[in-house]
């Protein structure tokens, strides 16, 4: 066995409440160790660029202001108190000069800048911004009075090839090593716990979401002992609840498969016992009783061939069920007039008919060419009729009727019999079912509905019934391969 195979095995025997619980804690893990990564080694980083855009925006506003003023759209006073404003809500220190580099407009609003009132300083960052491709520098500098790091933040401004000033921005860059270690023992405290209460709160939910899981797999197990008065609960959540019902449902369609297949075994039995039970009955009357009398003889070795017929006809159609289903049946279309494959069926329960008393009125349509397996569209036909004979009222009247339609051509088998009851209709078809009003006044095995659906479900055509209690019932399908 392979690694992997290995590890999907021990994988698998894993309860499910371990899992969820191990999935939970995991995800707490990972939340506080990007929280620890973000907070403590990133924060000076992060800091750093915000109060650089913080600048950056500030310039972009008093470099607007300073554009108004030169048009004449705002007084110098006013520029002024936006310059300020501007600087007291940011805390920076503003120095504004004209081409020649001399101040015309400073605001200082921190103890100790680096740019006022430093003239030579003031010239190098000038000479920086002009040499700069964008006419824009970023510097972060230590004052080397208070020992802060600084950041300076300068800009041309009006036209950037032929400025009418510069703006020089200083803020102060705060200590962030003091904050960080303040959060770091916030985090530590926060994080143990989140964790204790995250170990709790995740045991409590694996084992909510696991007990109807594990209650409903105590029932299964009870339904696969054949226990089918088995309940499953799936009360909790609706997944939960969806299993339940689905497996309430399964249990539902396994015990009526279970009962109608033992009363399939039962009919099966009954129909292999008569004609067994004849066979050697009537072969021990022409040993003991007609062996010498070839009248009687022929008679009973009429009996015993008709009996060993039926035998062989049943075992056949079980035989052809078992095939379809398992889907071991493959289809061999073929094209072929349909009108004049019904009147052939037909004809062959002439002798049926006539000698019974039975009408089979046949209905046909302008001629339509399909294409399918004609032998097993044949068997459907020729099942679809005997079953209407079996159960025709006593009038003994079968219509069979073939109708064109755009979607192909439709063909109706309908007998005048007692009806299907609306609850039985939908079992009518189920190999395992069989009709308490059985009639055997022809040959048949009981299997002839399930064939039909068998064969017409491999071809994917549509079938049905209709049916009236005390008028009859009409088994219907549609053949859509049509040339």
């Amino acid at each position: 066995m392979s690694a992997i195979s290995k590890l999907r095995s021990a994988n698998s025997r894993i309860p499910l409440k371990f899992k969820v619980w191990l999935y939970f804690i995991t995800f707490t893990i990972m939340v506080f160790v990007l929280l620890w990564v973000f907070q403590i080694f990133f924060l000076e980083n992060f800091y750093e660029n915000m109060k650089t855009r913080a600048a950056a925006s500030s310039a972009d506003k008093i470099s607007s202001c300073y554009d108004r003023l030169a048009a004449g759209e705002m007084t110098r006073s006013e520029f002024q108190s936006k310059v300020e404003t501007i600087a007291h809500d940011n805390d920076l220190c503003v120095e504004i000069l004209d081409r020649y580099e001399r101040s015309i407009y400073s605001v200082e609003t921190l103890g100790d800048c680096l740019i006022h009132g430093r003239v030579n300083k003031t010239s190098i960052y000038i000479f920086s911004i002009l040499e700069s491709e964008d006419r824009t520098i970023r510097y972060t500098m230590k004052n080397p009075r208070s020992g802060y790091n600084m950041l300076l933040y300068g800009r041309t401004l009006g036209n950037k090839n032929n400025p009418s000033g510069y703006l020089l921005i200083n803020s102060v860059l705060v200590p962030v090593g003091s904050t960080v270690y303040i959060i770091k023992r916030q985090l530590m405290l926060i994080t143990v716990l989140l964790i204790i209460f995250a170990f709790v709160i995740s045991l409590f939910l694996s084992r909510r979401i696991a007990r109807p899981i594990a209650e409903i797999t105590k029932s299964a197990e009870q339904l696969a002992k054949g226990d089918f008065s088995t309940e499953f609960d799936g009360r909790g959540y609706l997944e939960a609840k969806k299993l339940a019902d689905t497996l309430t449902y399964a249990e539902t369609e396994l015990s009526r498969v279970d009962n109608m297949q033992r009363d399939l075994i039962a009919n099966v039995s009954h129909d292999l016992r008569t004609p067994l039970t004849m066979l050697k009955a009537y072969a021990e009357m022409i040993r003991d009783l007609s062996g010498d009398n070839p009248k009687k003889r022929n008679e009973h070795l009429e009996i015993i061939i008709n009996e060993t017929d039926r035998l062989s006809l049943m075992v056949n159609d079980i035989l052809d069920l078992s095939k379809l289903e398992s889907g071991k049946q493959k289809l061999n279309p073929s094209e072929f007039e349909i009108s004049g494959k019904l009147s052939e069926i037909i004809d062959r329960f002439k002798g049926i008919s006539e000698k019974m008393g039975y009408t089979i009125n046949f209905t046909p349509d302008s001629e339509r060419t399909v294409c399918c397996d004609v032998v097993k569209i044949e068997q459907v036909i020729y099942n679809l009729i005997n079953n209407a004979i079996n159960y025709t009222g006593e009038d003994k009247q079968v219509f069979v009727r073939q109708i064109n339609t755009p979607e192909g051509v439709l063909i109706e088998v309908e007998d005048t019999g007692d009806g299907i009851e609306e609850d039985k209709i939908k079992l009518i078809f189920d190999k395992y079912y069989r009709s308490e009003n059985h009639k055997r006044e022809v040959v048949g095995t009981g299997l002839g509905l399930s064939i039909v659906k068998a064969v017409l479900k491999l071809h994917n055509y549509d079938y049905g019934v209709r049916s009236t209690l005390g008028k009859g019932s009409t088994f219907w399908f549609r053949i859509s391969d049509v040339k």
